[in-house]
């Protein structure tokens, strides 16, 4: 039931407006009732309804038609510079967030020792080529030598050879004088003989001369026979006196004939000894003539000299492979950019020394950015490699960057982690697993908008594109 009470009106005065109506129940004021809206109104509202439907239809549909994640960001491969040797740091010539180019001058280590031992190992190349060198004449040498001498030691075989037959034919030949000297020996000696035979006959036969002229100067003297048969018989002593003179001379000159053809005997003897020993001589320089062809046509001697060449070509190849090594050394101390890129951190300064494997720049690429968009499991089902994304980055407002799905990960992130899931363990929690799936960006659109490694992005994969 309702209450109302009514003032008085005011003269001169307009009514006040009659007051609200009290709700009995709630003791709330009623609020006065609205009029229809006016027409534009109307259809403005009508028109933010229809866009707003249009709207929400759209991006139903391009919901339902893409996967989208925010745990997406910027990656690229990154190249971590070190040293190759242990060495001090003698420039740093770039510094943190410096562009560099492939090929450029980061890093100059101290190069002394290296630049020393690259000299040496110079100077042993040298020599070891100057010894190969020798070593390859040494063979054309030899090799020439041993046709020379094989020829001269066959020429001088050959002359021994002939050397040997004359002395054999003058031993023939003296054996034969020999011969010939002990033949005139006897038969000197038999006419000795028949000389000395004769004497005695002489000698009688003057003996008996003697006596006849002794007797008949006797008679003489007596009478009995006359002067003329002295004188006869003084003549017949006379010639008995000649003959047995020349018996004695007949056995001298025999005697000195044995003398001498035993004389010529013993040279001819000496001669043939002499021959004898020529022969032997000969012989045995025929045998050393034989040893030197034999020696100088040995098959082993040039293969010889030529794998002592072999030895000192390798030993050139095992210098110049020091020297190269050397030579790798002195260039490691120039520590140049593998790429073009950012120094992204400098980890190393000016007199420390360095280490093999020790990381001394981070060097990020120029290009070759890529999206890393980490999936969930739930996502991956209708996602595959050659799919448009759309990514969208806060860097640049309103700017859509358009790619392609390059990769997909074989495992979870979790996989790989220091201490992975051990799901066997009792006490297992199901926990949503992510995949990453790799985006290759536009690369015009990158050089338009270029991109830093790291950043935020949300990636929406198209699933009714191609893949």
């Amino acid at each position: 039931m309702e209450t109302r009470t009514e003032a008085p009106p005011s003269e001169g005065r307009p009514s006040p407006p009659p007051p609200p109506i009290v709700n009995e129940r709630a003791d709330e004021p009623v609020k006065p009732a609205r009029g229809r809206p006016p027409l534009p109104v109307l259809i403005g509202g009508a028109v933010v309804a229809i866009a707003v439907l249009i709207w929400g239809a759209f991006y139903l549909a391009y919901a339902f038609s893409h996967e989208s994640t925010d745990d997406a960001r910027v990656d690229a491969d990154t190249v971590t510079i070190t040293s190759k040797i242990t060495e001090r740091v003698k420039q740093v010539l770039v510094d943190t967030n410096d562009r560099v180019h492939k090929g450029q001058i980061l890093i100059l280590l101290d190069d002394r020792d290296e630049r020393t031992k690259y000299d040496q190992a110079i100077a042993v190349v040298n020599a070891q080529r100057a010894q190969s060198n020798a070593a390859q004449q040494n063979v054309v040498l030899t090799t020439e030598q041993q046709a020379a001498q094989a020829t001269q030691g066959t020429g001088g075989v050959q002359s021994a050879r002939a050397q040997v037959t004359n002395a054999q034919a003058s031993y023939q030949a003296a054996v034969q004088q020999a011969t010939a000297a002990n033949s005139a020996v006897a038969q000197s000696e038999a006419q000795l003989r028949v000389a000395q035979a004769q004497v005695p006959s002489a000698q009688a036969a003057l003996d008996r001369a003697n006596a006849d002229f002794d007797r008949y100067s006797s008679l003489v003297k007596t009478g009995d026979i006359s002067q003329q048969q002295l004188d006869a018989q003084r003549a017949s002593q006379a010639q008995a006196l000649a003959q047995y003179r020349a018996a004695l001379d007949s056995v001298t000159a025999a005697q000195t004939a044995v003398a001498q053809e035993q004389a010529r005997s013993t040279a001819a003897e000496s001669s043939a000894t002499a021959a004898a020993a020529a022969i032997g001589a000969q012989q045995g320089q025929l045998e050393t003539a034989q040893g030197h062809l034999a020696e100088s046509t040995a098959p082993a001697r040039v293969p010889q000299i030529r794998a002592q060449a072999n030895a000192a070509g390798a030993n050139v190849d095992t210098a110049a492979a020091q020297a190269e090594t050397a030579r790798d050394q002195l260039n490691y101390t120039v520590i140049r950019s593998p790429i073009d890129g950012y120094v992204g951190a400098k980890n190393i300064e000016v007199g420390a020394t360095v280490s093999p494997g020790q990381s001394l720049l981070e060097i990020v690429p120029q290009s070759g950015l890529y999206i890393t968009a980490n999936y969930k499991e739930t996502q991956l089902g209708s996602i595959a490699v050659g799919q448009d994304v759309d990514v969208t980055v806060d860097a640049y407002k309103g700017t859509t960057f358009h790619g392609r799905v390059e990769s997909i990960g074989p495992a979870s992130q979790n996989t790989f982690s220091l201490i992975p899931a051990q799901n066997a363990t009792g006490n297992w929690i199901k926990v949503v697993q992510r995949l990453p799936v790799r985006i290759r960006l536009n690369p015009d659109e990158l050089a338009a908008h270029p991109l830093r490694v790291g950043l935020s992005m949300d990636a929406r994969v198209d699933l009714s594109s191609h893949s």
